[in-house]
C-alpha cells in the first residue's frame, strides 16, 4: 500500500511539473503580422439568454466563453472561433463575476463567482483541463487601504504579468459596490484591483482608482512593464461622466496614478446618466503597445457596436470600426494567442441578443474611420495585407 501511495504522489509531482514547463514554455507574444493579415470580421452566437460575458484565451489555444446571471457557464472553442461546444456549468447557482483569469505560470484557468448581485460572498473555481472541468477552490481575499473587500461584478478577464520586477503575478481589476447595491451608495463606488504572488490561492486589494464613482473596468499590461487602467464610470455627477477614465501603474497593481479623463472614448449610450462595461486587450505583440477598446458608440441606446484601436499603450486612439449596428451592451475582448488558432484574431464576447462573438484584425480596423485623436502610424499601414 505505501509503495502504491509514493507512486501517486509521483505521478502527480510528475504531471503538475509537466504543466508548468508546458505553460512556461509557450510563446506568449510573437510577431505583428499575424494581426494584419487580410480584413477579416465574423458574428456568431454564442448562448441565447441571460446576460454578462467574458472571454479568455487558453494557454492550448481554446476560447472560452463564460455568461450568465442565475448560474455561471463557459463554452469552449478549439478551432479559433469556428465552432463552440456545449454548455459546461461552472457554477449552480451563480452570478458571473467576469474576469476569467488564466495563469500563464501553470495553464490553469480562474473563475470567480458571486452568489448574487454584489455585495455578495465570492467562491473561486479552478479548471487544470483547459476548461472542460471546474472545482472549487480555497481563496483568501484581503481589504484594501479603506478597510473595504473587493467587489468582482462585472469587470473584464484578468492577465498574467509578462515583464519586470513582477512578472508571473495574476491580476484582475475589482471594484466597492458601497454598502448595499443602492444609487444612494453610486459616490461611494471605485474601482481597483485583486492581484495574487501564490497561484490564485492568496488575494490582495490594491490602493482605489482616483477618482470615485466608478465600477467595471479593465487592466493590460504594456511591453515595459507599466499597467494601463480603464474604467467604466457608474455615477452621473462625475465630470464629463459619459466619456472613460484611465490610470497606470508601475508597482504591479498596488498604486494607481496619472489619472486622466479619455476624451476619445464613450463610456456607453451618450443619453444615459452613467458608463457601460467596455472590453480592452493589448495584441500579443513583441515590443508593441498595440490595444483595442470595444464598447457602444450609440447617441441613444445599447447599440452600434464598435472597435477602438491604439498604436502607443492607449496614449491616442486614432482609429475606429462599426462591428454591429444592432444591440451591443457589455462586452469582453481578448487577443489570440500566438502559435494557436486564435493567432492574429481578436475576440469581442458582447451581449446582442443573447451574447454574440465577434472574430476580428487588426487590417479591419484599419477599414474604419478616424477619430482625430493622433494618427495611425506608417509602419501600421504598410503590414496590412490587401
Amino acid at each position: 500500500m505505501k509503495s502504491l501511495q509514493l507512486g501517486i504522489a509521483i505521478l502527480l509531482f510528475v504531471l503538475t511539473s509537466l504543466n508548468v514547463s508546458y505553460a512556461k514554455d509557450k510563446v506568449i507574444e510573437g510577431p505583428a503580422q499575424p494581426f494584419f493579415n487580410k480584413e477579416s470580421l465574423k458574428i456568431g452566437q454564442v448562448f441565447k439568454s441571460e446576460r454578462f460575458p467574458n472571454i479568455v484565451v487558453t494557454m492550448k489555444g481554446t476560447l472560452l466563453a463564460s455568461w450568465g446571471q442565475r448560474s455561471v457557464r463557459v463554452k469552449r472553442s478549439e478551432d479559433g472561433g469556428k465552432t463552440w461546444g456545449k454548455a459546461i456549468m461552472i457554477s449552480n447557482p451563480g452570478f458571473q463575476s467576469g474576469g476569467l483569469t488564466v495563469d500563464e505560470n501553470s495553464g490553469d484557468i480562474i473563475a470567480f463567482v458571486e452568489d448574487r448581485h454584489p455585495p455578495a460572498n465570492i467562491t473561486v473555481f479552478r479548471s487544470k483541463d483547459d476548461g472542460k472541468t471546474w472545482k472549487k477552490q480555497e481563496a483568501k481575499f484581503n481589504k484594501d487601504s479603506k478597510g473595504n473587500m473587493p467587489h468582482l461584478h462585472m469587470n473584464e478577464h484578468g492577465i498574467t504579468l509578462r515583464h519586470g520586477k513582477f512578472k508571473g503575478r495574476l491580476i484582475r481589476p475589482s471594484r466597492y459596490y458601497g454598502k448595499v447595491n443602492a444609487r444612494s451608495e453610486w459616490p461611494n463606488h471605485y474601482t481597483n484591483a485583486i492581484y495574487s504572488d501564490d497561484g490564485g490561492k492568496t488575494w490582495q486589494t490594491s490602493d482605489p482608482f482616483p477618482e470615485m464613482g466608478l465600477g467595471e473596468a479593465c487592466i493590460v499590461e504594456l511591453s515595459d512593464g507599466r499597467l494601463y487602467y480603464n474604467s467604466r464610470v457608474h455615477w452621473e455627477k462625475r465630470p464629463k461622466n459619459l466619456r472613460r477614465r484611465e490610470a497606470w501603474s508601475t508597482d504591479g497593481g498596488k498604486t494607481w496614478t496619472n489619472y486622466r479623463i479619455i476624451d476619445a472614448l464613450p463610456d456607453g449610450p451618450q443619453n444615459t446618466n452613467y458608463g457601460c462595461m467596455g472590453g480592452l486587450a493589448r495584441l500579443p505583440i513583441k515590443g508593441k503597445d498595440i490595444l483595442v477598446y470595444t464598447n457602444c458608440d450609440s447617441p441613444s441606446g445599447r447599440r452600434l457596436g464598435t472597435a477602438w484601436a491604439s498604436f502607443d499603450g492607449g496614449k491616442t486612439w486614432p482609429i475606429k470600426r462599426l462591428i454591429t449596428k444592432g444591440g451591443f451592451a457589455y462586452s469582453s475582448t481578448i487577443a489570440g494567442r500566438p502559435g494557436t488558432a486564435t493567432e492574429g484574431f481578436v475576440y469581442c464576447h458582447y451581449e446582442g441578443g443573447g451574447s454574440q462573438v465577434a472574430k476580428f484584425n487588426i487590417s479591419w480596423v484599419l477599414g474604419g474611420k478616424e477619430t482625430g485623436d493622433g494618427k495611425v502610424p506608417e509602419w501600421a499601414k504598410k503590414l496590412v495585407k490587401k
